[in-house]
């Protein structure tokens, strides 16, 4: 079984994010940053080259297992992608009241924050951190 492309590593985060070039974007990003930082407990983390990740756990699926955090984002160019491994797709009533989103599996993606209703987001955001996937799984240090 082939191992997961996308590995936590020892990048610098916030070098990361100064290398986000729409201003608005990077703001966005900050505000993100705290947010799960302090939603999380934990401290951010590069996963792959892209992805900003807070926490880990151990999964085990279908496909395989490996290691994942419970909640994260990505300065994607077309939108700000935020992975919450809450099964969105049953989140419907806190994804009406959020604004402007669209869904994947468990990405949530937004063009920008001000389109976005923090409160809600941050429920969003405390669902994946305490969802049975994550609480359920082998959880790793």
């Amino acid at each position: 079984m082939a191992a997961r492309k996308t590995q936590k590593n020892h990048a610098d985060v916030d070098k990361f994010l100064a290398g986000v070039k729409d201003e608005a974007r990077r703001a966005d990003c900050l505000t993100i940053l705290e947010l799960m930082k302090e939603l999380s407990g934990e401290p951010a983390a590069m996963w792959g080259k892209s992805i900003i990740g807070f926490g880990k756990f151990r999964y085990r699926g279908k496909t395989g297992e490996g290691d994942w955090f419970p909640v994260g984002f990505s300065p994607r160019k077309q939108d700000l992608t935020l992975y919450l491994h809450c099964i969105l797709e049953k989140q419907t009533a806190l994804l009406e009241k959020l604004g402007k989103n669209k869904i994947g599996k468990s990405c949530l993606y937004i063009k920008k924050l001000e389109d976005i209703h923090i409160p809600t987001l941050e429920k969003l955001i405390k669902k994946a951190i305490q969802s049975p996937m994550v609480q359920g799984a082998e959880t790793i240090g």
